[in-house]
C-alpha cells in the first residue's frame, strides 16, 4: 500500500509541475506575414523573430562563423577535432595534463598507446576545465580480453558535469538491465538500440547535452536534455532527463540537486581497464 502511494504521488508531482509551467519549454518564434503589391502582383513577405526570410544583409542576419570540420577516426588512426573545439585529450602526454583525479591531484590512470586507460581503484578522472551545455565527442574501447559478464564486463561511464552518466559497457553479446547497458542514461533511460562493436574495437559517443537550470530556491526549472549517437547511430533523441543518474540501490536512482553552471567532465574507474581517446568539446548556449 505504501509503495502505491509513493508511485502515485511521484507521477502526479511531475504532471503538476509540467502543467504549472515549472519546467520551461523552448521559446516559440514570432512569425509575421504580409503581402506587398509588386508589378501588379501580390508578393508574400515573412519575418521570423524580426528577420526577413532569405535576408542577405549581414547587419540584419549575421553570417554563421566558419568552422573547419575535423576528420573522423578509424580503428587504426585517431581523427581530429573541429577548429573551434576544446581538445581535452589527443593522445599526447601534454594533453594528459588536462586531467586530474577527483581531488585535483595527478591521476593514477595510465597513458597507453595514445589512450587514457582506467586503473583499478584509481577512482574517477576529471577534466581540469569545466563545462555546462556542450557537444562532447569521446571514443572508448572495452578490453579485448573478455572477462566477466553483465555489469562486470568493460564497465565505465562518461559523466557530463561529473553528474549525468552515459554508461560505458561491453554490451556486445552481453546481457544486463537495459537502462545500464552501453549508451544508457544510467538508470533513467535505455538506448534506442544496441549499437555496440566487438570488445577491443574503438567506439564513439557524440553527445549533445544541455544542462539543467535551477531557480533561486534550487528548484529545477529546465530539465537537462541528451541527444546521443553511438558509432554514428542515434541512441537518444533530445531526451529530457527527469533526474540524476547516480546509483541509489538495486532498483533506485538519484534525483536532481542544485549545482554550479559548469563542472568537470568525468570518466569512471569501475575496475575494468577501459580506454578513452580523441576527447573534445564544443561549448553550447543554454
Amino acid at each position: 500500500m505504501k509503495t502505491k502511494l509513493v508511485l502515485t504521488f511521484s507521477c502526479v508531482f511531475v504532471v503538476v509541475l509540467m502543467a504549472c509551467g515549472a519546467y520551461t519549454k523552448p521559446k516559440d518564434s514570432v512569425i509575421k506575414k504580409w503581402t506587398v503589391v509588386e508589378d501588379d502582383k501580390e508578393v508574400l513577405y515573412m519575418t521570423i523573430d524580426g528577420v526577413m526570410v532569405h535576408e542577405t544583409d549581414p547587419a540584419k542576419q549575421p553570417i554563421p562563423e566558419v568552422v573547419t570540420p575535423g576528420t573522423p577516426s578509424t580503428q587504426d588512426k585517431v581523427g581530429t577535432a573541429p577548429s573551434d573545439a576544446v581538445v581535452l585529450f589527443d593522445g599526447t602526454q601534454e594533453s594528459f595534463k588536462n586531467w586530474t583525479d577527483d581531488n585535483g591531484n595527478q591521476s593514477k590512470w595510465k597513458l597507453v598507446d595514445g589512450a587514457l586507460e582506467s586503473v583499478e581503484k584509481a577512482g574517477m578522472i576529471q577534466s581540469k576545465q569545466k563545462f555546462g551545455s556542450c557537444q562532447l565527442h569521446i571514443e572508448w574501447a572495452a578490453p579485448v580480453n573478455v572477462k566477466g559478464d553483465g555489469q562486470g564486463r568493460g564497465n565505465s561511464g562518461v559523466f557530463l558535469m561529473g553528474i549525468y552518466e552515459v554508461q560505458v559497457l561491453d554490451s556486445y553479446d552481453n546481457f544486463t538491465y537495459p537502462d545500464g547497458q552501453a549508451g544508457a542514461l544510467y538508470g533513467r533511460q535505455k538506448p534506442l538500440v544496441n549499437a555496440c562493436r566487438k570488445p577491443g574495437q574503438w567506439q564513439t559517443y557524440d553527445i549533445i547535452f544541455h544542462r539543467p537550470v535551477f531557480d533561486s530556491s534550487s528548484k529545477v526549472i529546465k530539465l537537462a536534455t541528451f541527444t546521443v549517437l553511438q558509432n554514428g547511430v542515434l541512441i537518444h533523441d533530445n531526451y529530457y532527463l527527469e533526474g540524476g543518474t547516480n546509483w541509489q540501490g538495486p532498483h533506485a536512482i538519484s534525483e536532481y540537486f542544485p549545482h554550479p553552471e559548469k563542472l568537470p567532465i568525468k570518466m569512471q574507474d569501475h575496475g575494468n581497464p577501459v580506454r578513452f581517446r580523441n576527447i573534445w568539446v564544443r561549448e553550447l548556449q543554454d
